[in-house]
């Protein structure tokens, strides 16, 4: 009996191309690219292969992540070349093709940050990359800080231009500002350093495939916003109902915000927990609830201006609505206390070792909180903070209202494993 043929496995192959196309690879990549049965990628990258690439060539749909695992299982058994963008690794397909098979081989280029970085002289780990490839422009923001330099990977032709109105609109209008494009290619172009008050209201877009370079500068008159919790309170948009900024400073201390994981921040007010537990770190995710539909949209607002327009606000009321939210890591609550079975539901959505806070300025909440911390422990303290005020010609502390802060940790499920 003859035996079956052994399944031949196929193994997917990144190959980044740079601006230089063909002539820019490596043999290693050339061999891949002309051995491949299936060539995928964008209508661009395709054109710049020669016709010893002989496999099928096939555009990637729009959109594009959602088609992946289709493709793949189309043209499974095949040997499948994948085109990218320089390093497909850093903010390219090759995170999307990761995620769908284990049989990843990928034959990177340099990135148009590396090319950016050696053009202007800019060591590579003092520089904040920034994508706009699919994302808001307003994402910027967070990123904003005297003094630093960004790389931002424009989406379009017309990024530059949104990255100047942003900076302006920001208080950073004095930032430096320089647009490289093609980088690596035969039509590589650097601009003339601008600034962004100097940048044109109306200016021809330049080539699409581009990247942003600014050295950040912040107007004289703008706000400071330093990079941990506590921002001026002057940096929200809110009727009053605000946790201020010392409150909020301690609040999100106890919170403890970790990379990727999420919040619920219920009753959110103006936004501002939920805020700067997102801008602790780019990966820090976050939901808040808030019935009142003008303060949902609020909440909008100050999330695009502080740099977090990923910030999901659920307009509705707790814990009605909390089923519908993913599990998170950390709870907020700043309002709505009394609604009954509010902080049991909190509680029971949270997995071992995750984090709830609560705070309140009202007896009747207090009583709450002290029913909840001889149930479950963790800890309760007053918070109180007081201002110095002219008192004649004297000056006298004015006490802000005390705040009680309940703070407690689920324990772990000994049966999941480790502490989280």
């Amino acid at each position: 009996m003859t035996p079956e043929p052994p399944e031949r496995t196929a193994v997917v192959t990144v190959v980044g191309l740079g601006a230089d196309g063909w002539a820019g690879l490596p043999d290693a990549s050339r061999a891949a690219l002309r051995e491949a049965e299936i060539l995928i990628g964008g209508p661009r990258q395709l054109d710049l292969l020669p016709p010893e690439c002989a496999g099928q060539r096939v555009a990637w749909p729009s959109p594009l992540r959602p088609a992946v695992p289709g493709l793949l299982a189309a043209h499974a058994g095949r040997r499948i070349a994948v085109l990218a963008s320089g390093d497909p690794m850093f903010y390219g397909i090759g995170r999307a093709l990761a995620e769908e098979t284990g049989a990843l081989r990928v034959l990177p280029h340099p990135s148009s940050v590396s090319y950016a970085a050696a053009r202007l002289g800019w060591p590579l780990e003092d520089v904040e990359v920034v994508t706009l490839v699919g994302r808001p422009t307003a994402r910027l923001a967070a990123a904003l800080h005297h003094g630093r330099r960004l790389l931002v990977l424009s989406a379009d032709a017309t990024t530059p231009g949104e990255v100047a109105a942003l900076l302006r609109d920001r208080g950073f209008g004095p930032s430096r500002i320089r647009v490289l494009e093609q980088l690596g290619g035969d039509r590589e172009r650097v601009t003339a350093e601008s600034t962004a008050d100097d940048w044109p209201a109306v200016q021809q877009p330049g080539d699409p495939l581009n990247i942003v370079a600014v050295e950040c500068r912040r107007a004289p008159d703008a706000l400071r916003l330093g990079a941990v919790p506590g921002l001026p309170d002057e940096a929200y948009e809110h009727d009053g109902q605000l946790t201020k900024r010392h409150i909020r400073a301690a609040t999100l201390g106890v919170l403890a915000p970790a990379p990727g994981e999420l919040l619920w921040d219920i009753g959110g007010g103006s936004g501002s927990i939920a805020v700067e537990w997102m801008r602790t770190h780019p990966s820090c995710r976050a939901v808040t609830v808030e019935r009142d539909q003008a303060r949902a949209e609020r909440i909008r607002r100050n999330a695009d201006r502080l740099g977090v327009p990923g910030l999901r606000v659920v307009t509705g009321a707790a814990p009605a609505v909390l089923a519908e939210l993913p599990p998170p890591d950390a709870v907020f609550v700043g309002g709505g206390l009394t609604t009954p079975g509010l902080l049991d539901a909190c509680w029971e959505a949270l997995p071992g070792g995750g984090r709830l806070v609560a705070n309140t300025v009202t007896l009747e909440s207090e009583a709450l909180l002290a029913d909840a911390h001889r149930r479950r422990g963790g800890e309760l303290v007053r918070l109180a903070v007081a201002h110095a005020v002219p008192v004649g010609g004297f000056t006298g502390w004015r006490q802000a209202m005390p705040v009680t802060q309940w703070a407690v940790r689920k324990p772990l499920d000994t049966s999941s494993g480790a502490d989280r």
